[in-house]
C-alpha cells in the first residue's frame, strides 16, 4: 500500500511539472508569434502551478512574463511597464538567490532597453499633453537608472504640468536630498564658413577644430538647477496652502544662492499673496539693488505702490521701468492710470460743491486740476503710441481719457484708429 501511495504522489508531481512546461511553452510560443494577449492568458493559467516549482522554472516564467508585459507596454498599455520591471527584477532575484541561472542576463538586458523605451514613451506623452502618464514613466526610468537623475528632474516638471502637486513635491524633495545640480558642460565652436557658433558633443567639436573648419572652441557650464528646484518646492507649498513651509523653503534657497534675484522675487510674491506688503516692498527693493537694469522689478514696485495709493512712488518706479525699456506697454498704461486715478479722486469733491461764488471758484480750480491730470495721462499714452503704434490697450485707454475730457475730436480719432485695427 505504501508503495502505491508513493507512486501516486510521484505521478501527481510529474503531471504538475508537465502542466508547468505546457503552459510556459504556450506562453513562449504566443510571445514569439506576437500574440501578447494569448501569452498573458497562458501565463495567468501557469501562475498557480509555478508557485512551488524549482528556481529554474520560476525564473523562466518571470522572464516570459516580463517580456510579455514589456511588449504590451510598447503597444500602448503604459501600466504594463511596472509589471514588466517587477518580473525582470524577480528573475534576477531568483537566480542570485539560487547562485546560478541563465535567464538573469536576458532580464538585465531587457531592463536596460526598457529604460530607453520608457523615456521615449514619456516624451510622446508630454507631446500629447498626457503629463501625469509622462511623469510616472520618467520616474520609473529613474528608478531603473539611478545615475540618470535628469529623468527625476523631468518627472517633477511633468507632474507640475499635470497639476499633480503632491507628486511633483515628492520628486523635487528627492532631487533636493540628492543635491541635484543639473548643470552640464556645453561644447561649441565657430563655423569658419558661416561665422556662427554651433553646439556639439566634445568629441565632434575637438575633431572639427583639428580639421580647421571650426575655430574658437568654448566650454561653458550651464546654470545650476538647485535654486530652481527649491523655488519650485516653495511655489508648490504655496499652491498647497502650506505657506510656512514655503517661506522656510525660500530661506533654504537663498542661503544656498544669495545672489539669485529670481528667488528674491518669488519670495516677495509669496509675501504679497499673504498680505505682507511691507515685506514685499522690502524684498523688491533688495531685488532692484541686485538687478538694477531689470524693468519688471521696477514695474512690480510700481504696481504695489499704486495699489497702496502711493502714486508718486508708483510713478517713480514706472518711469524707471520705462527708462530701462521705453516700449514697456504695461508700465506706460499704469503710469497714465496714476494720473487718471488722481483726477478721479477729485470728482467727489467737485460733486459736493454748491452754487455759491466761492464754490464755483473752487469748482473751476478742481476741474482744471482734474483735466490737467487727465491730459497728463493722455500725453503719456500719445508718446507710448509712437513706440507701440496700433496697440489696442493703449488706444482704448486713450479714447476713454479723451471721452472723460469731452475732447470729441480726439475721441473720434481714437475710435477710428481702434476700428481700423480691429478690421485688419
Amino acid at each position: 500500500m505504501k508503495t502505491k501511495i508513493l507512486m501516486l504522489t510521484m505521478m501527481l508531481i510529474s503531471m504538475v511539472g508537465f502542466s508547468q512546461k505546457s503552459e510556459l511553452k504556450a506562453a513562449e510560443k504566443a510571445l514569439k508569434s506576437g500574440d501578447y494577449q494569448a501569452a498573458k492568458t497562458a501565463l495567468e493559467s501557469a501562475a498557480p502551478l509555478v508557485e512551488g516549482a524549482e528556481a529554474k522554472v520560476k525564473a523562466q516564467y518571470q522572464l516570459a512574463k516580463g517580456n510579455t508585459y514589456y511588449n504590451l507596454a510598447k503597444k500602448g498599455d503604459g501600466a504594463a511597464f511596472n509589471t514588466a520591471i517587477e518580473a525582470f527584477n524577480e528573475v534576477i532575484s531568483i537566480e542570485e538567490a539560487a547562485g546560478k541561472g541563465k535567464f538573469n542576463i536576458q532580464a538585465k538586458q531587457q531592463l536596460g532597453t526598457l529604460t530607453a523605451d520608457l523615456v521615449n514613451a514619456a516624451v510622446t506623452d508630454n507631446n500629447e499633453k498626457k503629463f501625469k502618464e509622462a511623469a510616472s514613466k520618467l520616474y520609473l526610468g529613474y528608478t531603473l537608472s539611478k545615475k540618470d537623475t535628469i529623468y527625476l528632474y523631468y518627472a517633477a516638471s511633468s507632474a507640475v504640468n499635470a497639476v499633480d502637486y503632491e507628486t511633483a513635491l515628492k520628486y523635487y524633495n528627492e532631487l533636493k536630498e540628492l543635491n541635484y545640480d543639473g548643470s552640464v558642460v556645453k561644447y561649441s565652436a565657430v563655423n569658419v564658413e558661416t561665422g556662427e557658433r554651433e553646439e556639439m558633443d566634445k568629441f565632434q567639436r575637438d575633431l572639427v577644430i583639428k580639421s580647421g573648419t571650426y575655430k574658437d572652441a568654448k566650454d561653458e557650464r550651464s546654470d545650476s538647477k538647485k535654486s530652481e528646484i527649491i523655488k519650485n518646492i516653495a511655489l508648490i507649498y504655496t499652491q498647497l496652502g502650506q505657506d510656512d513651509k514655503a517661506i522656510a523653503a525660500y530661506a533654504d534657497a537663498r542661503a544656498d544662492d544669495p545672489n539669485d534675484v529670481n528667488l528674491v522675487l518669488s519670495e516677495a510674491n509669496l509675501h504679497y499673496k499673504l498680505g505682507d506688503k511691507d515685506k514685499f516692498k522690502t524684498l523688491m527693493a533688495e531685488a532692484t539693488r541686485m538687478a538694477p537694469d531689470n524693468p519688471d522689478l521696477q514695474y512690480n514696485i510700481g504696481v504695489i505702490n499704486m495699489e497702496q495709493g502711493n502714486l508718486e512712488e508708483a510713478r517713480t518706479a514706472y518711469k524707471k521701468a520705462l527708462e530701462i525699456n521705453p516700449g514697456y506697454v504695461n508700465a506706460q498704461l499704469n503710469l497714465s492710470t496714476t494720473y487718471v486715478n488722481e483726477g478721479n479722486s477729485l470728482i467727489d469733491d467737485l460733486n459736493s460743491l454748491g452754487n455759491s461764488r466761492a464754490d464755483i471758484a473752487k469748482y473751476d480750480e478742481l476741474k482744471k486740476k482734474k483735466d490737467d491730470l487727465f491730459t497728463e495721462g493722455a500725453n503719456i499714452l500719445e508718446e507710448a503710441l509712437k513706440l507701440n503704434p496700433g496697440n489696442q490697450a493703449i488706444l482704448n485707454q486713450l479714447k476713454n481719457i479723451y471721452g472723460a475730457l469731452g475732447d470729441n475730436e480726439n475721441f473720434l480719432r481714437l475710435k477710428k484708429l481702434i476700428e481700423g485695427g480691429e478690421g485688419e
